[in-house]
């Protein structure tokens, strides 16, 4: 990573910024909609994602549903409260071509995960994960944390 931010471009538009911006993977958002009074943790930063945490997100629940985790009247319930999470969607040009240096990088077959990461570092922001496996690869970066160290 370490490219300098004049070498990033002025391509991608701006992104308004609160108190802190955050990216949010779809493991947090799913907790997050499951708890009472969810996201109020988080503050007032400005909460963002890839296009692709929705569907992440829609997958995982189902899922739950499917392993008799919870009732599906629950997954649908959880499906409503992600659908209308206070998380913008973020998708600068240059987020796929920048997952996919990630994940050569790092050496990852697919890109889902390198997506949270690029946008985070394109960003110039924090991304928070719940997945223990990406923050433990992606640690050294500085800016990939756990709910636990917000």
């Amino acid at each position: 990573m370490g490219r300098a931010d004049a070498e990033r471009g002025s391509l991608d538009p701006p992104v308004t910024r609160g108190a802190l911006t955050l990216v949010l993977d779809a493991n947090v958002v799913v907790v997050e909609c499951a708890v009472p009074n969810s996201f109020e943790r988080l503050g007032s930063e400005e909460l963002v994602a890839p296009p692709l945490m929705w569907s992440e997100a829609c997958s995982s629940i189902h899922e739950a549903v499917w392993r008799r985790e919870i009732t599906s009247e629950v997954g649908r319930q959880l499906l409503t409260f992600v659908e209308e999470v206070p998380v913008r969607r973020q998708n600068p040009r240059r987020l796929r071509s920048e997952a996919w240096r990630i994940a050569e990088e790092f050496g990852w077959a697919k890109t889902y995960d390198a997506e949270y990461v690029a946008l985070a570092e394109l960003l110039g922001c924090r991304l928070v994960t719940l997945d223990g496996r990406l923050w433990r690869a992606t640690r050294r970066l500085g800016f990939v944390i756990s709910m636990g160290e917000l």
